[in-house]
């Protein structure tokens, strides 16, 4: 008999299933992952094919599920997407990360289809600097926050990923727009996946100091460990939290995340892609629920830190 949740051979529960359902985007950020996945994939998976292998995933106890893309919003599907998952038994939480673009249209559908929160990336709050940097309209964002929070979605996000020379003077302008509005604040540092040397070079910037001043304010500081040991800062008017940067093995050795691409793969590890698993060519073969839970495991199975620490893994 399996024990749920199911552990990877370091030990680490696999809690969270991430499902890219698209890679297609509205904006052009040249610092963005896609989590992962390589360009060029056009085979994306049908709905009922996504809310399938979600079931799946959440029975072997990945009960925390995160819509990711791309930007989900693009498919005309989404809001059947996100009930047929929110309506899985064991369910525990089911969010999404977006950039915004749309979600002043979408906000309400989605609470009512049962999604219970939202990321939203915001890089900037000047509007030219937007435009410039991905080519779309700050105030469509602004607006997709905002009826977020009106329409109860809990808690609303802002993902700001920290970028030297570009950004990182508007980090206290950011916490006092996520107090005003009712929303989070999480500062990302920028990571190596899926973008040039150079580019990392020229943009990176360390937030070693950013936390130095949060600890100092902070009337308290929560260290979250199934959520890669991530701080929390509880200001006196605000909460933000710190992504701290990938390649260490802290984060590593307690990741707790499976992912699904959009073409339909089992991903174990967002830095790799040499070790993915095809799972809806199988499905789609008319493999049984039994056939695609051994799937699964073996992508657990195949989990492991990217970063190790020597002598340990």
């Amino acid at each position: 008999m399996l024990k749920i949740p199911l552990k990877d051979k370091f030990g680490r529960p696999t809690l969270n299933f991430r499902v890219s359902l698209t890679q297609r985007c509205n904006l052009r950020c040249p610092y963005c992952h896609r989590e992962g996945e390589p360009e060029g994939i056009a085979n994306e998976m049908k709905a009922e094919e996504i809310i399938r292998l979600v079931d799946i995933a959440v029975k072997l106890g990945m009960r925390h599920v995160k819509l990711t893309g791309g930007e989900p919003l693009l498919r005309e599907d989404v809001l059947h997407i996100v009930e047929g998952i929110a309506n899985l038994p064991g369910l525990r939480d089911l969010s999404m990360t977006t950039n915004g673009t749309l979600l002043a249209k979408y906000a309400e559908g989605l609470r009512l289809a049962g999604l219970r929160r939202v990321n939203v990336n915001l890089l900037t709050l000047d509007s030219k600097k937007y435009y410039e940097l991905m080519g779309g309209v700050l105030d469509y964002v602004l607006n997709g926050i905002k009826e977020a929070v009106r329409v109860g979605l809990r808690p609303v996000k802002l993902n700001t990923l920290v970028l030297r020379g570009v950004n990182e003077n508007e980090i206290e302008d950011m916490i006092n727009f996520a107090s005003q509005i009712g929303a989070i604040l999480q500062l990302i540092e920028l990571e190596p996946v899926n973008i040039s040397r150079s580019y990392y070079e020229n943009y990176h910037y360390g937030l070693d100091i950013v936390e130095n001043e949060l600890n100092r304010k902070a009337l308290f500081v929560e260290v979250r460990h199934y959520m890669h040991n991530r701080r929390v800062y509880y200001l006196p008017n605000a909460k933000v939290e710190v992504v701290s940067p990938m390649e260490n093995t802290e984060f590593c050795m307690h990741c707790t995340r499976l992912r699904l691409t959009s073409d339909g793969k089992l991903k174990p590890c967002l830095m790799r892609n040499d070790n993915l698993i095809d799972v809806l060519s199988v499905m789609r073969n008319s493999a049984s629920d039994e056939e695609l839970i051994k799937i699964f495991i073996e992508a657990i199975e195949k989990r492991e830190p990217y970063f190790k620490v020597k002598g340990i893994v």
